[in-house]
C-alpha cells in the first residue's frame, strides 16, 4: 500500500477502528467547539448587558448555527463522495482512480461553496426572518452571517479534503488541522470581542480567520506535504461517469442532512413561536450540548464508513460487521453515561454555556428529555456508517428524512397541547423510531449483500 495511506483491510479490527475513529470524533468536537465557544463568550458579555440582551445574542448565534449546519450538509455531497469513492478505490488497489475521484470532488466542493456563499450573503435578512425573531436580533444576525459567508467556499474544500484523508485512513490529519484552527479561534475571540470592543461580530471575524487558516494547512499538506494521492488537480473539467458515482454516493447523505437541518429550522421556528427567543436559544444551545453524543456517534460512523468501504471493496465484509458490533457496544456504554448526566445535571451543564437562571431552567427541561433517547440516536448514526461504507446511502436517507419530517406536524400538535416542551418530545419520539428501525433494516440488507461479491464501478 502506498506510503501515507492506511490499509484497513488487515490487522486487528478494534484497534484499527479506534485509531481511525478517535481523530474523527476529535474533529467533530472541534468543529462543534467553534460554535460552543462563541456562545460561551457571548454568554459572558453580560457584565455590561442585561440578561435579556445576552439571551438575544445567544438566539442570534443559534439561528446562525442552524444555517451553518445546513451549509455543512450541502458540503457533504462532495465530502461523502470523496470518502467512499476514494476509500473503495484504495481498497481495490486502484490509486490512480482514487486521485481522479479526489479531483472531481474538490471541483464540486469549490463550485458548491461559491454558489452557497452567494445565496447566504444576498438573502441573509430574508432567510433569518424565517425564525420569527425580533428585528434587532435579525439585524445583528444578518451581519454575523455575512461575515461568516466569506470563509464558506474555503470551508467546503476543507470538508472535501477531510473526506479524502478519511477515505485514505488518515483521519488524524484533519483532527490536527482543526485543533490548530480552534486554538487560533480561542485566542482571537476574546481579543476581538472584548479588547477591540467588537462584541458579537468579533466572534464571527475570529471564526473566519481560523477557518481560512485551516484551509491553508489542508492546501499545503495535500499539495506539497504528504501528497497521499500524488499531485492531483484541484479544479478539472468533470467527467460524467465520475460525477454520477460521486452524486450517487454523496447526494443521499447531503440531502438527508440538509433536510434534517431544514426540519430543525422549522422546529426552531415553532420553539420561537411558543417560547420566544428563550425557546429558540434553548433548542439551539441545547442542540450544541447534545452534539457531545452526536459527534461521538458521527466519528464512529465516519470511521465505519471508511473501514467498511475498504473491506467491502477487498471482499472482506465480515471485518466490517465485526467492527459494527464493537462500535455498538461502545455506543451503548457511552449512551448510558451521557443520558445519566443530561437527566441529573442538565441545568448545571447548560449553565456552562449560558449562566442565566431562566436559560438554565429551560435548558434542564430540554436535556432531561433528550437524555432519555441518546442511545437510540447513537445506534442510528452508527448504522448509517455501515450503509455508507457499502455504498448504500439511500436506505438511511429514507429513514432519516421520513421520521425527521414527522417531527414538524408532531411538534405543532404537541406544542399546542403541552407548550414548548412538546417540541422536545417530538424530537425524542422520532429519535426512538429511527434508532430501532435503521439497525433492523441493516440486518436485512447485510444478509443480502454478503451473498454477493462487491462490484465497484
Amino acid at each position: 500500500m502506498k506510503s501515507g495511506i492506511q490499509n484497513l483491510t488487515e490487522g486487528k479490527i478494534f484497534s484499527s477502528l479506534i485509531r481511525l475513529a478517535l481523530p474523527l470524533m476529535g474533529t467533530s468536537f472541534l468543529q462543534m467547539a467553534y460554535t460552543l465557544m462563541a456562545m460561551s463568550w457571548v454568554g459572558r458579555l453580560g457584565a455590561s448587558a442585561t440578561s435579556g440582551n445576552v439571551t438575544k445574542a445567544e438566539a442570534a448565534i443559534g439561528a446562525i448555527g442552524m444555517l451553518l449546519w445546513l451549509s455543512a450538509s450541502v458540503a457533504y455531497l462532495a465530502m461523502i463522495g470523496a470518502e467512499v469513492s476514494v476509500g473503495q478505490s484504495i481498497g481495490a488497489r486502484k490509486l490512480k482512480r482514487a486521485a481522479v475521484y479526489a479531483s472531481h470532488t474538490t471541483t464540486i466542493a469549490t463550485i458548491l461553496g461559491c454558489i452557497w456563499t452567494a445565496i447566504l450573503f444576498v438573502f441573509a435578512p430574508q432567510i433569518l426572518s424565517f425564525f420569527k425573531l425580533e428585528s434587532d436580533i435579525i439585524e445583528a444576525a444578518t451581519l454575523y452571517l455575512r461575515i461568516l459567508a466569506i470563509c464558506l467556499p474555503f470551508q467546503f474544500v476543507s470538508y472535501n479534503i477531510t473526506g479524502i484523508y478519511n477515505g485514505a485512513g488518515r483521519s488524524i490529519i484533519p483532527f490536527r488541522n482543526n485543533a490548530a484552527g480552534l486554538v487560533l479561534n480561542m485566542i482571537l475571540d476574546p481579543i476581538l470581542m472584548f479588547t477591540f470592543n467588537m462584541g458579537l461580530h468579533g466572534a464571527a471575524i475570529g471564526t473566519v480567520v481560523s477557518q481560512l487558516f485551516v484551509f491553508g494547512l489542508f492546501f499545503y499538506q495535500i499539495k506539497y506535504g504528504s501528497r497521499i494521492l500524488g499531485n492531483f488537480s484541484f479544479l478539472i473539467k468533470p467527467r460524467l461517469v465520475f460525477l454520477k458515482r460521486i452524486c450517487f454516493l454523496g447526494a443521499p447523505v447531503s440531502i438527508m442532512n440538509s433536510l434534517y437541518a431544514i426540519i430543525n429550522m422549522n422546529l426552531a421556528r415553532v420553539a420561537s413561536i411558543h417560547g420566544g427567543h428563550i425557546g429558540l436559544m434553548t433548542q439551539t444551545t441545547g442542540g450544541q450540548i447534545e452534539a457531545v453524543t452526536w459527534n461521538t456517534s458521527q466519528g464512529f460512523s465516519t470511521a465505519l464508513s471508511a473501514f467498511v468501504a475498504q473491506n467491502y471493496a477487498a471482499n472482506k465484509l465480515d471485518r466490517g460487521k465485526k467492527a459494527y458490533v464493537y462500535t455498538i457496544r461502545v455506543m451503548l456504554v457511552l449512551g448510558i453515561f451521557v443520558s445519566i448526566a443530561f437527566i441529573l445535571f442538565g441545568a448545571q451543564i447548560f449553565g456552562i454555556i449560558v449562566p442565566e437562571e431562566n436559560a438554565m431552567k429551560a435548558g434542564a427541561q430540554y436535556l432531561m428529555i433528550m437524555g432519555l433517547v441518546q442511545i437510540f440516536m447513537m445506534f442510528e448514526l452508527t448504522t448509517q456508517g455501515m450503509f455508507n461504507g457499502i455504498g448504500r446511502t439511500i436506505e438511511p436517507a429514507i429513514i432519516s428524512i421520513s421520521f425527521n419530517a414527522l417531527r414538524i406536524p408532531l411538534a405543532y400538535y404537541l406544542a399546542s397541547q403541552m407548550g414548548i416542551v412538546g417540541v422536545w418530545w417530538a424530537i425524542a419520539i422520532s429519535s426512538v423510531c429511527k434508532g430501532i428501525i435503521l439497525p433492523t433494516w441493516f440486518s436485512v440488507v447485510y444478509r443480502r449483500v454478503n451473498k454477493k461479491r462487491p462490484q465497484i464501478s
